[in-house]
C-alpha cells in the first residue's frame, strides 16, 4: 500500500504525523510526506522519505491572498478563525499542481492529511482514493473548514463540490476526557512524542535540585513578537525560584542566554526534557501541550491566538492546568499561576490521569491496520464496479 501523508505549514504538523507515517512504514508499506519547502527538513529529520510540493513559506500564505495582494489581519477569534482555514486553503491551493504531478508517477492508494491540510481532501477526491483525517492536537480545527471551502471553491467547483468532502476516517488523538462534547466518531490513537532530536547532554534527562520549569512559544519561525513573550513570561516567573529552561531556536537562543543570565535557552527535545520539568508554560500548541500530558506534567498556557483558546480551556477545566486570558495576562497573575501550579499537587495529579488516558490508547502500528482496512475495502469496490 502506497500511502501519502500531508503535512502544514509548522513543524508542529509534522511531528503530529510522523508516528502514525513510522509505523505505516514499519508495517511494509510504501510513505511519503509532504509539505511546502520549509518543512521538508523537519520530515527527512524524522526519517520519513520527504517531498516539497510549494516553494513559498508560511508567511506568505497568511499574510497575501493568491494574487500576492495584502490581507487584513484577524480583530477577533472568529476573524482568526475564518482566516486561518482561508490561508491554509491558499496554501492547499498551491500545491495542487506539484501532487497531481506525483500522483501520476507514483499514485496514492491512501491519502492522510492533518488538521487544516486541506490539499489532502481535494487529492483524495481527484483520485478516487480514500481520504484520513489526523488531528494534530487536543481541538481538531473543523471550525475552520467552511472558510477554507470557501478560499477553495475554484479547486472544489471542478470536483463538483461545494465544500470539503469529509474524510473516510477521522483519527483522533485528544484524551478521552478531554474530547468535546460534539466531537465525530473517530478512530482513536495513542499520541507518541515526535520532535526534532540533537545530542543530549545530561541536564537534560536528570533533575536538578529546584523546581524546572520549561517556557516556549513552540517551533515555528520566532518573531519578533514572540521572542518577546517568551521574555515576558520568563521575567514574570523570576520569583519562583526556579530552574528555566527556554524551548526554543538557536538562532533567537544566543540573544536570550544574554539577556536571561543562569537560563538555558535553545532547541531541546521537548520528548526528552519535559518529563523531566515541574511545570510547563506555553502559548497553546498542540504538540507542546500533549508533549506535557503525555510526560503528567502541569501547564501554565498563556494563548497566542484565539483559535487556541478553546483547547486550553478544556485542560484547565480537567483541572491539568491553569488558563490565562489574553485580558488576565498580567506577571502577577502569570506568577500566581506559576506557585500554584508548583505547589498544589491537584494539579500534577490530574495532569498523570491525562497521561494514563493517552498510554491507554490503540498505538500507532495498531491504527494502521484501520487504514489497510479502509484502503482495501475501496480497492474491493472498485473491482465489483
Amino acid at each position: 500500500m502506497r500511502v501519502l501523508f500531508i503535512a502544514s505549514g509548522s513543524p508542529a504538523t509534522v511531528f503530529a504525523l510522523a508516528p502514525l507515517a513510522t509505523a505505516a512504514r514499519n508495517a511494509g508499506h510504501e510513505v511519503f510526506m509532504a509539505s511546502i519547502d520549509d518543512m521538508v527538513p523537519y520530515i527527512a529529520g524524522a526519517g520519513i522519505p520527504a517531498l516539497s510540493i510549494a516553494p513559498s513559506s508560511v508567511r506568505r500564505f497568511s499574510r497575501t491572498d493568491r494574487a500576492g495582494r495584502p490581507v487584513a489581519l484577524p480583530q477577533t477569534p472568529e476573524q482568526e478563525l475564518d482566516f486561518a482555514g482561508r490561508w491554509f486553503g491558499r496554501m492547499a491551493a498551491a500545491c495542487m499542481d506539484a501532487l497531481l504531478e506525483l500522483a501520476e508517477v507514483w499514485r496514492p492508494d491512501l491519502v492522510v492529511g492533518g488538521s487544516m491540510s486541506y490539499a489532502a481532501p481535494l487529492l483524495a477526491a481527484r483520485l478516487g482514493v480514500p481520504y484520513v483525517r489526523q488531528a494534530w492536537d487536543t481541538g481538531d480545527a473543523w471550525r475552520t473548514d467552511p472558510s477554507a471551502s470557501d478560499e477553495l471553491q475554484p479547486e472544489l467547483w471542478e470536483l463538483g463540490l461545494d465544500q470539503l468532502p469529509e474524510p473516510d476516517l477521522f483519527v483522533d488523538i485528544c484524551p478521552p476526557s478531554l474530547r468535546p462534547p460534539d466531537a465525530p466518531p473517530a478512530q482513536m490513537m495513542r499520541w507518541v512524542p515526535a520532535n526534532g532530536q540533537r545530542k543530549l547532554e545530561p541536564w537534560m534527562y536528570t533533575r536538578g535540585e529546584r523546581p524546572r520549569v520549561l517556557v516556549t512559544s513552540g517551533s515555528r519561525l520566532v518573531l519578533a513578537k514572540e521572542t518577546g513573550f517568551l521574555r515576558g513570561l520568563v521575567a514574570d516567573m523570576a520569583e519562583l525560584d526556579a530552574e528555566i529552561v527556554i524551548a526554543t531556536l538557536d538562532e533567537v537562543a544566543t540573544g536570550l542566554r544574554d539577556e536571561l543570565p543562569g537560563v538555558r535557552a535553545g532547541w531541546v527535545p521537548l520528548d526528552v526534557v519535559v518529563p523531566t520539568c515541574d511545570l510547563v508554560v506555553h502559548h497553546a500548541g498542540g504538540v507542546t501541550a500533549l508533549t506535557a500530558m503525555n510526560a503528567g506534567v502541569p501547564q501554565l498556557i498563556v494563548p497566542q491566538g484565539g483559535n487556541f483558546i478553546e483547547a486550553g480551556l478544556r485542560i484547565s477545566e480537567f483541572g491539568a492546568a491553569i488558563t490565562l486570558m489574553p485580558d488576565d495576562n498580567t506577571p502577577e497573575a502569570v506568577e500566581k499561576a506559576g506557585r500554584a501550579l508548583l505547589t498544589d499537587p491537584a494539579y500534577r495529579e490530574r495532569a498523570r490521569l491525562l497521561s494514563r488516558e493517552i498510554a491507554a490508547l490503540p498505538p500507532p502500528a495498531e491504527v494502521v491496520g484501520a487504514l489497510e482496512e479502509l484502503a482495501a475495502t475501496r480497492t474491493a469496490g472498485d473491482v465489483q464496479d
